[in-house]
């Protein structure tokens, strides 16, 4: 059975890392007999220089077409001089918008090799395994009234809108408790209720929906701003979060860097399941395009590489095969190879290509 993929490389690392997904992919078709199909294209800035804008139209035809898409990174300090709706960022947000990619999943695990590497205390981020589930078409980043007008006298003003509809929060809340079913059966709802409507409404809605539907699941509610001193104080007490879009922004983010480096992480983002049971889905690392090291094979790769294992379980429904990829991932950090970003006294740096070349060997000794 055919299956197809829309790979966007992007800025920056973004081709580096997009290359060893590609490599492994045809490690894919040729081992396994998977017969990906695959297509390239441009966004963000790379497309801003080919045709003038972050996302062509035919592009975006594409992601509407293919099974999944996977997206590396954007952005970059060239085109920092553009406007808004012309930055690279707005490829991407175009891609969730029009793409109606309202659940992003964010996992925040700890490799037991890389203990070590984050910054809190062994003892705390040991054997830490939760996710994080984000709003991703509403709130603050496309409400409306937006924009930045002139008051006169020298004075701006910048608005942006935080709104949220019941529908909205009652479908990524419904993602969430059946993530949470399938995991540690514990949510916890995180908001700001105490001081904005929209957090209300949103506290409101979930209780609604789990009383309706999900009484099985243990239900918590914790505002944003404590949800980040937890976050880092005790992060082994959540198992899955559902948030909003701002603040699912910002705690994911944070709970990235739980396991020693941003640089490991890859994400989901899902729209509604069709008839068919199949979801539109675009798949990418929460790590950025670092300019600073694009071209020196430096890269960590491991995030993208866990976002086409993500594509495998959510998209293709093939378990077995992104757990294969996931273990090679593991193994090969148990020998101690790391890259720049994770690298540790006594251990082994490598290069981008490097590490890929290993686990793609480590894939072949365990298929053997």
């Amino acid at each position: 059975m055919a299956r197809s993929l829309l790979l966007l490389p992007g800025d920056g690392i973004g081709p580096e890392v997009m290359r060893q997904v590609r490599r492994t992919i045809d490690w894919y078709n040729r081992r396994r007999g998977l017969d990906f199909g695959v297509e390239e294209g441009l966004v963000g800035g790379a497309s801003i220089d080919a045709h003038g804008a972050p996302l062509t139209d035919a592009t975006m035809d594409k992601a509407l077409k293919v099974d999944a898409v996977l997206l590396a990174a954007v952005g970059g300090p060239k085109w920092e001089g553009l406007t808004f709706e012309k930055r690279p960022e707005a490829g991407l947000l175009r891609l969730r918008k029009e793409m109606d990619l309202f659940a992003n999943l964010r996992p925040a695990v700890v490799f037991d090799a890389l203990v070590d590497a984050s910054t809190l205390k062994p003892e705390i981020v040991r054997g830490l395994d939760l996710m994080i589930v984000r709003e991703l078409t509403g709130g603050v980043y496309f409400g409306e009234p937006r924009g930045i007008e002139d008051l006169g006298n020298g004075e701006r003003r910048g608005i942006n809108t935080q709104v949220y509809t019941t529908s909205e929060i009652k479908r990524v809340a419904r993602v969430a408790f059946e993530l949470a079913r399938k995991r540690g059966n514990k949510l916890c709802s995180s908001e700001k209720s105490n001081v904005m409507e929209s957090g209300l409404l949103w506290r409101q809605e979930v209780i609604a929906l789990h009383k309706a539907d999900y009484a099985d699941v243990e239900l918590s509610h914790m505002l944003a701003d404590a949800c980040a001193m937890q976050l880092v104080r005790n992060p082994k007490q959540f198992d899955v979060i559902v948030t909003d879009n701002l603040f699912g922004d910002i705690l994911s983010d944070e709970a990235a860097m739980l396991t020693g480096s941003i640089g490991m992480l890859p994400s989901a983002s899902l729209g509604a399941a069709g008839a068919d049971g199949k979801r539109k889905a675009l798949y990418e690392p929460v790590h950025g395009s670092a300019p600073d090291i694009a071209g020196r094979d430096a890269a960590n790769p491991i995030a993208m590489l866990l976002s086409f294992a993500m594509a495998l379980r959510w998209s293709f429904d093939l378990e077995d095969e992104a757990v294969l990829l996931e273990t090679a991932v593991q193994n090969v950090l148990k020998t101690g190879m790391r890259t720049a970003d994770i690298m540790q006294p006594g251990m082994a740096k490598c290069s981008t290509s490097v590490m890929a070349d290993t686990i793609l060997r480590e894939m072949d000794k365990l298929s053997s």
